[in-house]
């Protein structure tokens, strides 16, 4: 599993990256976190605001920092697409 966090380096764009870390060690899985902070690669992606989280190359969030649950979820969806 391949998950990105966009943003210029925000306090959002920080605070969701602790969040999914957590969440990833917290679930037991196996994910390659990234933190893309280059504007030209975020715009590749159908995000007006940041942070986006972006989980197998698909936008599941942007423009807020979902919590722990709601992050979870987006995961556990991710996983059962596999």
């Amino acid at each position: 599993m391949e998950i990105k966090i966009l943003g210029s380096g925000c306090a959002k764009c920080h605070q969701l990256e602790q969040i999914v870390k957590e969440v990833v060690k917290e679930m037991e899985i196996d994910a390659e976190i990234y933190y893309v902070k280059n504007i030209t690669s975020i715009m590749e992606y159908p995000i007006l605001t940041t942070p986006g989280l972006v989980i197998d190359e698909k936008v599941v969030s942007s423009g807020k920092v979902p919590n722990k649950a709601e992050i979870s979820s987006f995961i556990t969806a991710a996983l059962s697409n596999e």
